[in-house]
């Protein structure tokens, strides 16, 4: 290399990474949520009654998708009157067909039957269920794996985090940048707008539409949660655009004949990005939180639905049942612990302000 060539310095998030990585802690919140999302990903492989795959009157097939919607559950099993039991009902009806079952034998949403896996008795129920070799995690009131819906219920612990902070995020970073790029009247409709929505308890909201609607789901409250989340982003995103659009860069961009909305996107919004997400990341662990704390309280996701607010609330009417509160209860803490942590790693590996004060 020429000694006179220039040394390309490092990008921001390249930077920032690096420093990330640095903090043991924060590194090893991020692997536990990445192997939540893998669990989240294979749950109908990791525990369930349906085969992961199996070839059945010449055809092969994927019943295990059902888990994550029936309508992906192939509809000849229906036909032939399967009633969701395989492993008999497969070689009765189809003597050469073949089946990969998932790691456990085991329902989220229901109780295995006596013999529905050859030689294996009935799930226990109540505080029978106490777990063991074929219940890991044992079994609820009504004999149901615990260690499967807990491993269904990763799926809905995630959900709920990215897609009621999805909405909040793009809530708040639409009103935040309105107002703090435009200011005048716009800059404060936006921020009274923000002001009473903050004054709007979530939990009282959820629970009042959760009364007035005739089915709720587990996206109505993914929604309100959004709806309602995202006045911290909103004030940052604000604060941010008004510091920037007074940069060199900004004018820059408006010399060259450049509009507003472009100048938001493509200039302010990557420089204010970093600072953003750090609310994000906190409000998804605060969305986890949220609906826990729902299903415990009987307001969560209605059955079949499996989620890990649900198991404990199963175990309100026998404590004697401490496996219904240990499991679940220490799946929440260490969820909510690590989105914090990769917060508060986040925080310190973007705001120099931050890194300044530790040396």
């Amino acid at each position: 290399m020429n000694a006179s060539s220039p040394i390309r310095s490092s990008g921001f998030w390249a930077e920032a990474w690096r420093r990330f990585r640095r903090k043991p802690l924060a590194m090893a919140a991020l692997a536990f949520v990445s192997l939540l999302m893998l669990v989240a990903g294979l749950a109908p492989a990791i525990a369930g009654t349906k085969p992961v795959i199996c070839r059945y009157k010449g055809r092969l097939y994927a019943p295990c998708l059902g888990y994550f919607d029936r309508r992906l559950e192939p509809t000849i099993f229906a036909k032939d009157k399967f009633r969701g039991t395989y492993p008999r009902n497969l070689v009765e009806k189809d003597p050469g067909s073949w089946a990969v079952w998932p790691l456990v034998f085991q329902d989220p949403y229901r109780s295995v039957r006596d013999d529905e896996w050859p030689g294996r008795p009935a799930n226990p129920a109540r505080d029978e269920g106490r777990p063991s070799r074929i219940n890991l995690f044992g079994t609820d009131q009504a004999g149901v794996d615990v260690f499967a819906k807990m491993v269904h219920g990763t799926t809905i612990a995630l959900l709920v985090g990215f897609v009621s902070m999805g909405i909040a995020g793009s809530i708040g970073i639409v009103v935040g940048a309105l107002g703090g790029y435009l200011g005048g009247w716009v800059d404060m409709l936006t921020s009274r707008v923000t002001e009473i929505v903050m004054c709007i308890p979530t939990l009282v909201l959820i629970l009042s539409i959760m009364a007035l609607l005739e089915k709720p789901t587990i996206w109505h409250t993914m929604a309100i949660i959004g709806a309602t989340g995202w006045t911290g982003i909103a004030r940052l995103t604000r604060g941010e655009f008004l510091r920037l659009r007074q940069s060199e860069f900004v004018t820059a961009a408006r010399a060259t004949g450049a509009g507003p909305v472009r100048i938001m996107l493509r200039h302010i919004l990557p420089n204010a990005l970093a600072p953003i997400l750090v609310p994000i990341t906190f409000g998804i662990a605060s969305a986890i939180l949220t609906e826990s704390s729902l299903s415990f309280l009987g307001f969560g996701p209605p059955p079949p639905s499996a989620s890990w607010g649900s198991i404990l609330n199963d175990a309100r009417s026998n404590l004697s049942m401490w496996w219904l509160v240990v499991f679940p209860g220490v799946a929440i803490f260490l969820t909510v612990l690590a989105y914090n942590l990769i917060g508060e790693g986040l925080q310190e590996a973007t705001d120099p302000r931050l890194r300044e004060a530790r040396k």
